[in-house]
């Protein structure tokens, strides 16, 4: 019996380990036949990314942009989040040029801050602005703009977005990578990413149209048709009550369309001196949150 036993296990033992060696050997065939060659020097063009996985570039994290990097489908200048020093070092690494890519930043389409839009009831429950939404609209009024509980500033990992004394979100050009955070967290849809020279911005999303709009927030876009008649032709038109900029059309968009546009809801951006807006606008001196 015992023989029988030791037997059964010699053959138990010879039969796993001839099925392994063929599995083995299996894995080795398929290894040399699947194999794809992956170039080292993504690993080293990697290693020169700033590792935010933001997706700002448009890749889905910093070793696909290595990858196309090593493909020639982008430039080192597509990562808005690395410095110029390291977008310099991985083209001196690659033996290509920088790149020439226009800045890009996130923009918010609302001035309506506590002090000129006002509250149609007050809110209490979970600092969020996607919660306070979910409340009929939110507090505002205007149930298109900002709700200003800044979930839009917590998410930004570069620190790019802070909430002025008016409730509303101001974003860092400098600091701000596009990398579409606040795009996807904001309840109300009012950031977009906007290259940095496109600096005819209209600061609003309001939809009703004349008092009605201005009613509800003293800055709204009262959709007027004064920029579209001082615009170039076809550069501005009027959707659904608001004033829509369209880049491709006619010339070279100028602080002109913004001159009598009688709240400011269309605005001139600049690098230094912030959103100016036309001579025509009504000036807001109040400080103060409006009383519900």
């Amino acid at each position: 019996m015992d023989i029988e036993i030791a037997q059964n296990v010699t053959i138990a033992i010879l039969f796993m380990g001839v099925l392994g060696l063929l599995l083995s050997a299996m894995l080795v065939f398929a290894d040399k036949k699947l194999w794809v060659f992956e170039d080292p020097r993504i690993d080293e063009i990697e290693g020169m990314l700033p590792a935010a996985n933001c997706g700002a570039c448009g890749n889905a994290g910093c070793r696909p942009f290595a990858e196309a990097l090593i493909s020639g489908k982008v430039s080192p200048a597509q990562c808005t989040v690395s410095s110029a020093e390291a977008i310099s070092e991985i083209a001196d690494y690659l033996g290509v040029e920088s790149g020439d890519v226009v800045k890009r930043v996130a923009r918010l389409a609302c001035a309506g801050g506590n002090h000129v839009a006002r509250q149609r009831a007050r809110y209490e429950g979970l600092e969020s602005c996607r919660a306070a939404a979910v409340v009929s609209g939110g507090p505002k009024r205007c149930s298109w703009g900002c709700i200003g509980l800044a979930d839009c500033a917590e998410v930004c990992e570069f620190d790019a977005i802070t909430m002025d004394h008016h409730g509303l979100p101001v974003v860092d050009a400098v600091q701000c990578t596009a990398c579409e955070d606040c795009v996807d967290i904001c309840p109300k849809g009012l950031f977009s990413i906007q290259p940095v020279d496109r600096r005819l911005w209209v600061a609003c999303k309001n939809l009703e149209h004349g008092d009605a709009a201005e009613n509800d927030c003293e800055v709204a876009c009262t959709a007027c048709e004064r920029c579209v008649k001082d615009a170039p032709e076809g550069l501005i038109t009027i959707q659904d009550n608001l004033a829509v900029v369209d880049y491709s059309k006619n010339g070279l968009p100028s602080p002109v369309a913004t001159e009598r546009c009688p709240t400011g809801a269309i605005v001139w951006l600049d690098d230094d001196l912030g959103p100016i807006k036309g001579v025509k606008a009504k000036r807001i001196v109040r400080n103060e949150a409006l009383p519900l």
